[in-house]
């Protein structure tokens, strides 16, 4: 069953714009971007949202927004969440 801001939310929001991005940050060799990686692609794969991943060590200014706080997960370019990341709070922003 969906919680209470689940369909009744989406309802009164902003019509569809079509498929949500969301975005990785985060660095080869870390574990938790690998952990979070697995969450991602299986949550996005199941609500139909795009996925990207960006390398702080390729990017300064990524890398001096949030080298202390990788992974860090975007939802449409903004901040969702960072270290963890829980499929089911995720799957909620998605709207799945």
């Amino acid at each position: 069953m969906d919680g209470m801001f689940g369909r009744t939310k989406r309802k009164s929001g902003p019509p569809e714009r079509g498929p949500r991005t969301v975005t990785l940050i985060g660095k080869p060799g870390c574990h938790l971007c690998d952990d979070a990686r697995a969450v991602i692609e299986t949550v996005c794969a199941e609500t139909g949202a795009r996925w990207e991943e960006k390398d702080i060590t390729q990017d300064e200014e990524l890398y001096r927004a949030y080298w202390e706080q990788i992974p860090v997960v975007l939802v449409d370019g903004e901040q969702h969440t960072f270290w963890r990341v829980d499929a089911g709070r995720l799957r909620r922003e998605l709207g799945g």
